[in-house]
C-alpha cells in the first residue's frame, strides 16, 4: 500500500497510508448512493404533496421547479456540510476508513473544506445525468449535453491526477492543500494522546505546552511503535530535537521522557480548562 511522508517540525518524518483508488470509488459510489435515495426521496415527497405536474398553470410550474431546485440543494451541500461538521468525513470515507487532512497531516481549515468542495465534479456529474434523462424527454438536450461533457473532462482529469499524483490528489486537493488518507482501524481512547493521571499528579515539564497537538500525537505513535516492535532507535532522535527544541536536559530515558511529557500534557491541559 503507498505511503506518503510529511516532515513534521521535529525533523521526524511520519507515514500516512494512501487508500487504493478502489477505496476512494466505492467511498464515493456509498456517497453517490446517499445522494441519490435523498433525492428520490424528496421529489417523492414533492409529487405527493403537489399532485400532477400537468395540472397546474404556468406561475405554479415555475414555483413547482424552484422547489425542486431547492429540494437539489442539499445533494451539492453534502460533502462540505459533512467534512467541516465530522472532521473530513462524508458517510461514504467513514465506511471506508477515509479521511481529508491538510498536506500538513493536520485537521483542514474551513477554507481547505469550501475549496476542495467548490472544485468537486461528482455532485454536479450526478445531477447532470439526471437533468440530462429529464431533458431528453422534452427535446431540448443540446445545452444540458454539453454540461454533461464538460462535468466527464473535470472527472476524467480528476481520476488521472488520483491515479497518477504522488499524493493522489485531485483538481480540487491541489489547490486547497488537502490530502486524503486511510484512518486507524481503532479510534478509542488508545488511539488518542489520552492519558490518565491522579489529580495530585506534578508536571515535570511544563514547557511541553509549546508543542502542538499533532506533534504530540507524532510522538505517542513513536512510543506505541517502539513498545510493539521493541525497537527504540528512532524515540532517542526525537527525544534529542523534543529537549532540544523545548530547550530541556534531563537525565531520563528517551521511552520515560516522552511519556512523561504527554502525561504532564494531559495534566496541564485539564487544569486548563477548568
Amino acid at each position: 500500500m503507498p505511503v506518503i511522508s510529511i516532515p513534521t517540525s521535529f525533523n521526524i518524518d511520519v507515514a500516512f497510508e494512501v487508500p487504493s483508488f478502489g477505496r476512494r470509488l466505492a467511498s464515493l459510489l456509498i456517497d453517490m448512493a446517499v445522494e441519490i435515495c435523498y433525492l428520490i426521496t424528496a421529489l417523492w415527497l414533492i409529487g405527493k404533496i403537489t399532485g400532477p405536474a400537468n395540472t397546474w398553470d404556468e406561475d405554479a410550474q415555475h414555483n413547482l421547479w424552484a422547489l425542486q431546485l431547492l429540494a437539489i440543494a442539499p445533494v451539492f451541500l453534502y460533502h462540505v456540510i459533512m467534512e467541516v461538521t465530522t472532521n473530513g468525513q462524508s458517510v461514504g470515507k467513514k465506511i471506508m476508513k477515509l479521511r481529508v487532512v491538510n498536506d500538513k497531516g493536520g485537521k483542514a481549515s474551513i477554507s481547505q473544506f469550501l475549496i476542495r468542495w467548490l472544485l468537486r465534479v461528482s455532485d454536479l456529474w450526478m445531477v447532470l445525468i439526471l437533468a440530462l434523462l429529464l431533458s431528453l424527454s422534452d427535446g431540448t438536450n443540446l445545452q444540458t449535453f454539453f454540461m454533461l461533457l464538460l462535468a466527464l473532462g473535470f472527472l476524467v482529469t480528476d481520476i488521472v491526477l488520483v491515479a497518477s499524483s504522488k499524493r493522489s490528489q485531485r483538481i480540487g486537493d491541489l489547490l486547497a492543500h488537502t490530502i486524503l488518507i486511510r484512518t486507524n482501524r481503532q479510534q478509542d481512547l488508545s488511539a488518542t494522546i489520552f492519558r490518565e493521571v491522579s489529580e495530585d499528579y506534578i508536571p515535570v515539564f511544563p514547557q511541553v505546552m509549546h508543542i502542538s497537538d499533532r506533534d504530540l500525537n507524532i510522538i505517542k505513535n513513536l512510543l506505541d511503535n517502539a513498545h510493539k516492535t521493541h525497537r527504540y532507535e528512532s524515540l532517542r532522535a526525537a527525544a534529542d530535537r523534543v529537549k532540544q527544541y523545548l530547550e530541556i536536559e534531563t537525565d531520563m530515558e528517551p521511552y520515560q521522557f516522552l511519556d512523561k511529557l504527554l502525561e504532564d500534557y494531559n495534566y496541564l491541559s485539564t487544569r486548563q480548562l477548568v
